[in-house]
């Protein structure tokens, strides 16, 4: 194939949040670069979000690096012009045996990581029914306005030189050499960021690490307060998805009380939290379903539950929707996939759902290794 699209220190496919990650931690690194993106704008996990960077929650690696990734998505916000801020995360404990993780959890970490509330102070902070009996600020935690962020960042890498093929597919990707349907692209690294879609290029890798797709359901409703609520919200249902509060011991207690009292909610991977937009409305979710293939159909069960419990987190009778979505991201056995199927070659996905958390942590990290081939 004739070289039509020239060439690049490092080419990346994939214009969601970790390839613009990698294109932006290169960029600062003086070196030039390449995106190839199927669509005309990223529109995928990076968009479905909560617009959550929620750093504190993580354990090992996850931890790490969404420790080192606020930092770049406050100047990122202010390079870029999005909205970002420290709004911090508020758990909310509807039974003691959540509050006890969170007081465990305060103890392991600290107070200035983790600061408990009484039921008080909990109202203070956010709207919250009649069950909360206390809870949590994890102060450290952003927030961002996760509908503008991707395209802003890649406006902004735009202008500073870095090249986007958009509506263009990569079929082909070899050490030196990325194919796609306007012509080749000579690299000099390449970084794959396909978060789901790794085994449309990598089948076997993809085998190998289990990635699923798993499916979320999410709406986006009105605030039935009508108050500003800075922070993220989450429940007791997210003290079982977060790799940080497995260090608790009353976790158990939670996960057997929750798969007793509510078998439904577990079986579709209940996390019942929301974040207010910009606009004062409100995203909450989400459930979880996982297949390599995922059915097209969506069970309308699903966005009940989440519209009954997130009434009931909110002290309200019923919420009125706004919109509804099916977000898609890439699950494995493992939080993070980093291979290396050919050399100059890495395969980045975020298989944890914990992109936007961690993505521009993870970056100058996978760079380093690239780089250094």
């Amino acid at each position: 194939m004739i070289d039509t699209l020239g060439s690049a220190d490092v080419v990346i496919i994939g214009a969601g949040i970790v390839g613009l990650a990698h294109a932006y931690e290169a960029v600062e690194r003086g070196l030039s670069v390449a995106v190839v993106e199927r669509g005309d704008r990223a529109t995928g996990a990076s968009v479905r979000n909560f617009g959550h960077a929620c750093a504190t929650a993580q354990a090992d690696d996850a931890l790490r690096y969404g420790l080192e990734a606020r930092g770049r998505w406050l100047e990122l916000a202010d390079a870029a012009g999005f909205w970002a801020r420290r709004t911090g995360t508020v758990m909310v404990a509807r039974a003691e045996d959540e509050l006890a993780v969170l007081r465990e959890f305060a103890e392991l970490r600290g107070p200035d990581q983790v600061r408990l509330l009484d039921r008080s102070e909990l109202g203070q902070r956010v709207p919250v029914g009649p069950d909360a009996i206390g809870g949590a600020f994890l102060p450290e935690d952003l927030r961002v306005d996760q509908r503008a962020a991707v395209e802003a960042i890649a406006r902004y890498l735009a202008g500073r030189g870095v090249v986007f093929h958009w509506t263009t597919n990569a079929f082909a990707v070899e050490s030196g050499l990325v194919r796609t349907t306007r012509g080749a692209l000579r690299a000099g690294h390449v970084v794959l960021a396909t978060g789901h879609d790794v085994d449309r290029h990598f089948p076997e890798l993809a085998e190998r690490f289990q990635v699923k797709r798993c499916v979320l359901r999410m709406l986006r409703v009105d605030d039935p307060h009508g108050r500003e609520i800075e922070p993220a919200v989450q429940t007791g249902f997210s003290l079982l998805r977060y790799s940080g509060f497995e260090a608790c011991p009353s976790l158990s207690a939670v996960r057997e009380r929750l798969t007793r009292e509510k078998p439904e909610l577990i079986g579709i991977g209940l996390n019942l939290m929301y974040t207010q937009r910009p606009d004062g409305t409100l995203t909450i979710g989400d459930t979880h379903t996982y297949d390599t293939t995922p059915a097209p159909f969506d069970q309308e069960a699903y966005d009940e539950a989440v519209l009954r419990e997130t009434a009931g987190l909110l002290g309200v009778g019923q919420l009125t929707v706004r919109e509804r979505w099916r977000g898609v991201y890439g699950s494995g056995v493992n939080p993070f996939l980093i291979e290396a199927p050919a050399e100059r070659v890495r395969v980045v996905a975020v298989t944890s759902g914990i992109g936007m958390t961690t993505a521009l942590g993870l970056a100058p990290e996978v760079l380093d290794g690239l780089l250094a081939e």
